[in-house]
């Protein structure tokens, strides 16, 4: 394919930045008065699919430097690209002004519920239904496992029984801990993922029943600079869609939690996808390399980054879960420990994990 075709392909950044400069130049008086409802959901929906348009460019170049670099840094290159954009969100709400100090909190509840439960459910469901079994890695999903553990409890669990503040928060001392802990244990990971044990994160596939996609068009210059492209909307219009998504919620009286949850299914939706049409083709392994890198990502980067941004804005971030989201997420745990203790999947573990995003869905509306 032509260099010539290879840039023309990648049409969409001209509507994506029409947009981010459009809000640019009149998003503050296009979102300045809300009242009316029809108006304030179009903006939303607008700001809403022109995000995930860029999310969805930016997970494909993404894959395009997996075929080129292979496994795992091209799972790594995906997932930290997602988590990326998870975080520059998060970041943009938080400094947009609304008072949501949980917002953080929200969101990494939000990723793990929907990864752990939501992505792999559906994602082993569909690749039990159409081979029965399949097979993995089993010591890369447990080194996964055996960092993504002690984060989240350290990270969502520790801060509602630490004493030192009388809010599920934590004190400038222990976040700075938890930032240099989370950064440090994530490095681990990475030196064990890339280099000392990368055959852990890999797998010999004993059938496919379709070759991996091969799209990938140009260099990896290439395709580097057009990631980096698209994820400059997405910085530059998270911060608009804070303000028509904190109305609707406001005006709906719907529970703060939502929030979390829609940037979550945001930027999680591209790399859903994509770990769905790996199982569908075989490739479980590359499956798992996507959902558990991604729950391991958000913990290990999204926290110490907005607890940096509270060090330094003096924002207070409350990152304690509480009563049913508590239960949720040590059920989550204790049950993906049981489905990643085999290295085969079937039916009833994708069934188990998709019934608990239903119970974590519903209690967002009836808590």
């Amino acid at each position: 394919m032509s260099r010539r075709t290879s840039i023309l392909a990648e049409y969409p950044l001209l509507p994506i930045g029409a947009t981010a400069l459009l809000f640019l130049l009149f998003g503050e008086d296009w979102l300045g008065s809300l009242d009316d409802r029809l108006w304030a959901a179009s903006m939303f929906l607008w700001l809403f699919a022109t995000i995930m348009w860029a999310a969805i460019r930016v997970v494909h170049h993404a894959d395009c430097l997996a075929e080129h670099l292979g496994e795992p840094y091209g799972t790594l290159i995906l997932t930290v690209s997602v988590i990326s954009i998870e975080v520059m969100m998060i970041a943009a709400l938080m400094l947009h002004g609304a008072d949501n100090p949980s917002l953080a909190r929200d969101t990494m509840f939000s990723v793990i519920m929907i990864v752990m439960n939501g992505m792999v459910g559906v994602t082993l469901l569909l690749g039990a239904l159409r081979y029965g079994e399949q097979t993995y890695n089993l010591q890369g999903a447990n080194a996964y496992l055996g960092v993504i553990m002690p984060l989240a409890v350290l990270s969502l669990v520790l801060p509602g029984y630490t004493v030192s503040t009388p809010t599920p928060t934590l004190t400038s001392f222990q976040s700075v801990f938890l930032i240099l802990m989370s950064l440090g244990l994530y490095a681990v990971f990475l030196l064990i993922q890339t280099v000392r044990h990368r055959p852990y994160f890999t797998v010999e596939e004993a059938s496919q029943d379709a070759p991996a996609a091969h799209h990938a068009r140009g260099s990896v210059a290439f395709h580097a600079l057009f990631l980096l492209a698209f994820m400059v909307p997405v910085v530059l219009l998270a911060k608009k869609l804070a303000i028509p998504m904190d109305y609707g919620i406001e005006q709906l009286g719907a529970p703060p939690a939502l929030g979390g949850f829609i940037v979550a299914a945001l930027v999680l939706t591209p790399e859903a996808i994509g770990a769905m049409g790996a199982a569908l083709t075989n490739r479980l392994q590359r499956s798992v390399n996507i959902f558990l890198g991604s729950v391991l990502a958000t913990i290990g980067l999204t926290v110490p980054a907005v607890l940096t941004i509270g060090l330094v804005t003096g924002e207070s971030i409350e990152l304690g879960l509480q009563s049913a989201d508590l239960i949720m997420l040590l059920l989550t745990l204790a049950v993906s420990m049981v489905t990643f203790s085999s290295s085969r999947t079937n039916v009833l573990q994708g069934s188990v994990h998709l019934l608990l995003f239903l119970a974590y869905i519903m209690l967002i509306f009836a808590p």
